[in-house]
């Protein structure tokens, strides 16, 4: 029981980092690797301000500026810097590492002996007895099941559909008399704000902080929507948000399971090789779907007073 609920925790706080890469991989069509800053930017901050003495619940909207600062800067290199996307990202990525060990001022900071979000005086006093071994479990879910709300929220307003738009058709913002570029910078500031907030979330669950604990983070978040949108594609009452959390869940459950038979130094090794088998399966489902689609279209009637092209060109009306 308590592996099945670890692989939950674990997989909703990694679903909130996909929730981000959502944005910038899949709405955006932007390679952030920022992602592998932004996460212990997260859990830099979180330990620094709890060390201090700050209310913990105070480290969650902190961390989240500090990811969409982080972001946001990403951005501004891309697009008023005129740098690609992909370098713009290993840019920030590279300066955060050091940004990180400056904020948090040591490579490890353990955070046993103070308090968090999931073990304080106020949930103390609010749990009951039988509840207490679930109550990190249902904390994780309360604030992966607001930050999904609040995203659907957004993406309904009309910045939301601004966001979308730039994805999908540069030109429409455009059109709209929007800066593309200020929607992007938006985009990157939301999504690596939500990648921080993880990573606050994260820390406090392991109750430490490791200059490390971020690599690998792009490959996790994915693998996640990758995962979350090609499985749950065709189940409509299923958001992409949701999807996309769930993609998380399935995820750590089998790196969970596959390291149970393996040596704890093979964990990349199988990360890698998961990722590229969802990738594969994601490609063939890709491709399957643009074959029948294809065929489909080919198997559409053609109206009587409208000549087909081939007809056109085989008898000369077309040059």
């Amino acid at each position: 029981m308590d592996f099945i609920i670890t692989i939950i925790e674990q997989g909703l706080i990694y679903g909130i980092l996909a929730l981000g890469v959502y944005i910038t991989y899949k709405i955006l069509d932007f390679p952030d690797l920022t992602t592998d800053g932004s996460f212990p930017l997260g859990a830099a901050v979180t330990a620094a301000l709890i060390a201090k003495g700050v209310n913990p619940y105070v480290t969650l909207p902190a961390a989240f500026a500090a990811g969409a600062l982080a972001g946001a800067c990403t951005g501004l290199i891309h697009v008023k810097g005129k740098v690609r996307d992909l370098l713009s990202g290993i840019i920030m990525m590279t300066a955060l590492w050091t940004i990180n060990l400056r904020i948090a001022g040591s490579s490890n900071v353990p955070l046993f002996s103070k308090e968090t979000i999931f073990k304080n005086s106020f949930l103390e006093n609010l749990f009951p007895e039988a509840v207490k071994p679930y109550a990190t479990l249902i904390v994780i879910v309360i604030l992966a099941l607001i930050t999904k709300l609040v995203l659907d929220f957004y993406m309904k307003s009309k910045s939301g559909f601004l966001l979308r738009a730039v994805g999908d058709n540069e030109k429409l913002v455009t059109s709209l008399a929007k800066d593309q570029g200020n929607v992007k910078i938006l985009g990157l500031a939301i999504a690596n704000g939500l990648i921080a907030l993880a990573g606050c979330i994260f820390c406090q669950e392991e109750r430490v902080f490791e200059i490390s604990m971020g690599t690998g983070a792009v490959v996790i978040g994915l693998a996640s929507v990758i995962i979350g949108t090609s499985l749950f594609r065709k189940l409509t009452f299923i958001r992409a948000t949701a999807a996309v959390i769930l993609g998380s869940v399935l995820y750590k459950a089998c790196t969970a399971v596959a390291m149970r038979n393996f040596e704890p130094q093979d964990m990349k090794l199988i990360t890698a090789a998961l990722f590229l088998i969802v990738l594969l399966i994601s490609m063939e489902r890709k491709k399957n779907s643009v074959t029948i689609m294809g065929r489909k279209l080919s198997t559409l009637p053609t109206p009587a007073n409208t000549p087909s092209i081939t007809s056109e060109r085989t008898t000369g009306l077309m040059p």
